[in-house]
């Protein structure tokens, strides 16, 4: 398992915590037309498009996001400190009993061999549950922001007559005029009604 994915990367954290931030319940299925109907009328729609991997711009994008970020890292950084060290251990075993192979006593070079073997599994280990305490935290932490974030599309798109937002960011798209983008003043109208805490560190490592 590699070290770097307790760190966490912008567009993973994007990927886990802002995908859902768009899923909105769709509205009741519109009335079956008339079969004699021959024609209807079509309503208006006003389509936004919105790029939400900007939403986590550590200098741009909505701060709360940049915030749970930093105070998430904070709260695993002596677990990955850990791992790295035990990496480090690994590392400098492998080379040792690479380099001695072929001087080294056989009983000498066992019990290097086997420390070396309990090393990786505790290595293992320890990084599988630093993993799952990750995922738990990250979770935990980011449910309620995502959740905050989706209402806050909700109230703007209400507030400026937008029917549809479009997630760029998840839909690929062929051409979009630059006038349908509301990312940067949805992010600024976000920053300055929900202004971000400094990111803090537990008193306590989670487990």
């Amino acid at each position: 398992m590699k070290i770097d994915r307790l760190v966490v990367a912008f567009a993973f954290v994007l990927a886990m915590a802002v995908s859902p931030v768009l899923a909105q319940t769709r509205p009741g299925a519109a009335p079956a037309q008339n079969p004699g109907q021959t024609s209807a009328t079509v309503p208006e729609s006003k389509i936004a498009l919105i790029y939400s991997d900007a939403f986590l711009d550590a200098k741009t994008g909505i701060a709360r996001f940049s915030t749970l970020v930093t105070t998430l890292n904070r709260e695993f950084q002596p677990r990955q400190t850990e791992l790295q060290t035990m990496q480090q251990r690994i590392q400098a075993l492998t080379e040792d009993i690479t380099k001695t192979a072929a001087v080294a006593d056989p009983k000498t070079l066992q019990t290097k061999q086997d420390q070396l073997d309990q090393l990786k599994k505790d290595f293992q280990r320890k990084g599988e549950d630093a993993q799952a305490a990750y995922d738990r935290r990250r979770k935990e932490m980011f449910t309620p922001l995502q959740d905050d974030i989706g209402k806050a599309l909700e109230v703007y798109a209400k507030a400026h007559n937008i029917n549809v937002i479009i997630d760029g960011s998840q839909v690929p798209l062929v051409y979009a005029a630059d006038t349908l983008d509301i990312t940067r003043p949805f992010i600024n109208d976000s920053n300055s009604k929900n202004p971000a805490p400094a990111a803090v560190t537990p008193a306590t490592p989670p487990q």
